[in-house]
């Protein structure tokens, strides 16, 4: 949750900043309806806040096939449980700040 607290408070500062990124990228691909740039351009930054680089690439793939997410959350794995777990805090905290995006 102090990750979270901190992720916020980062991203409250920065929120008018836009960094180009895997997330975004394939937000903007996806077939979402309600994917554009500015909703998709705030997700990356509270990506920059709460997920590594690999996580970010990791999750980019979720987009494309959404089967990988399902597998990863599945998964009995130490390491898949651990970036499930960072995921999900990411999801919440975009949910938060997107949603009027």
């Amino acid at each position: 949750m102090i990750r979270t607290s901190l992720a916020l408070a980062i991203f409250a500062a920065t929120a008018t900043a836009s960094f180009a990124g895997p997330i975004e990228s394939a937000c903007l691909r996806s077939d979402r309806d309600a994917a554009n740039p500015v909703l998709c351009g705030c997700i990356q930054n509270v990506a920059n806040l709460v997920l590594s680089g690999g996580d970010q690439r990791r999750a980019a793939g979720f987009f494309s096939n959404p089967a990988k997410a399902q597998d990863v959350r599945q998964s009995d794995r130490a390491a898949d449980e651990a970036f499930w777990r960072r995921y999900k805090e990411f999801g919440t905290v975009a949910e938060t700040y997107c949603a009027a995006s």
